[in-house]
């Protein structure tokens, strides 16, 4: 008869344990992808306004009719309520995690105003017809709490008040921090060529009337150009001799940054076939979290003796700073 209570006393014990807020920000970031793969399908499909208003579905409804396209919309709508419960559940455990840590309150509470302005963003983009900036600049959000909840995973596995040390030298720091903008460069100019290209996600969507020939050569060249960077950096590397760990996730990196470039340049020469945009989509999000780990990587935090006195917020603020 107890044992419902007795499980949740349990349950709530265990969310301020650092185990607990280190796998739920895990499952994030495997979650945060999914809502990316799952909106790009709503694109491929063509079903970007099976759903033609918000916050319900249609005018007079709030759940979609029996129609192929409103379903796949309202299921990405759906599939966006769960990661937002999600969501904000991993922000309530990090303050509920002992020892608290205030980078990891300010990375989760992040995550929490990302997916709202995701929210009102998306609503915003069915409004105004799936007007290519809005389409735009909802992915590039989703980016970037793709990004907040990889650097969230990452710190929760940091021993608590650990001091950074770095692995590299400083001009190899410097270079992963110029291959993790230059990624964004490449991803916001790959937003542009779908915003030119034939998947609009509905019929009669205005495009971008760009030249597709000639935006497609240059988020091309922006590959080349960030595929060049990571190789001369890893061969710096090597000659460095970093540790193995580093070089490690470097080869991870290269492995998807080679693997997300033969993807794209199959995708242009076949005519943007629907099944290589979904894999172009999903390599575009494994890319830029790869991106983030091998920069994280790039330092190394040991534990520190228990009667050593640490000002952990203080620290994590400054490391916070630094990434």
């Amino acid at each position: 008869m107890h044992a419902p209570a007795t499980t949740a006393r349990r349950l709530w014990a265990l969310s301020a344990t650092p185990r607990f807020l280190r796998t739920s920000a895990a499952v994030t970031v495997v979650a945060l992808a999914v809502g990316v793969v799952s909106g790009g399908a709503v694109r491929l499909t063509g079903s970007g306004l099976g759903c033609s208003d918000w916050p319900t579905c249609t005018a007079t409804s709030i759940v979609a009719p029996l129609q192929f396209h409103a379903w796949v919309e309202f299921g990405n709508r759906l599939v966006n309520v769960v990661l937002t419960i999600g969501i904000v559940l991993v922000a309530l455990a990090s303050l509920r995690r002992r020892p608290r840590r205030s980078d990891l309150a300010w990375l989760s509470w992040g995550l929490v105003a990302g997916v709202f302005a995701e929210i009102v963003l998306g609503g915003l983009t069915v409004l105004n017809k799936l007007a290519p900036p809005f389409v735009m600049a909802h992915f590039l959000l989703a980016m970037v709490l793709v990004v907040d909840a990889a650097v969230l995973y990452q710190r929760c596995r940091r021993p608590d008040g650990a001091p950074g040390r770095r692995l590299v030298p400083r001009g190899h720091v410097l270079a992963g921090r110029a291959m993790l903008a230059w990624t964004f460069v490449v991803v916001t100019l790959g937003t542009v060529v779908t915003s030119t290209g034939p998947h609009a996600g509905a019929p009669g969507v205005p495009r971008f009337h760009f030249s597709l020939h000639t935006v497609a050569q240059l988020h091309g060249t922006s590959v080349e150009l960030l595929l060049a960077l990571t190789v001369a950096t890893m061969w710096s590397m090597h000659r460095a001799r970093v540790p193995q760990d580093v070089l490690r996730r470097a080869e991870v990196l290269l492995v998807v940054l080679v693997a997300q470039a033969a993807v794209g340049y199959t995708q242009y020469f076949t005519g943007d076939p629907v099944a290589l945009v979904a894999v172009h989509l999903t390599g575009a999000t494994v890319l830029v979290v790869a991106m983030v780990f091998f920069n994280l990587g790039l330092y190394a935090y040991d534990p520190v003796a228990r009667d050593q006195t640490v000002q952990v917020g203080v620290t994590g603020a400054r490391e916070l700073a630094r990434i």
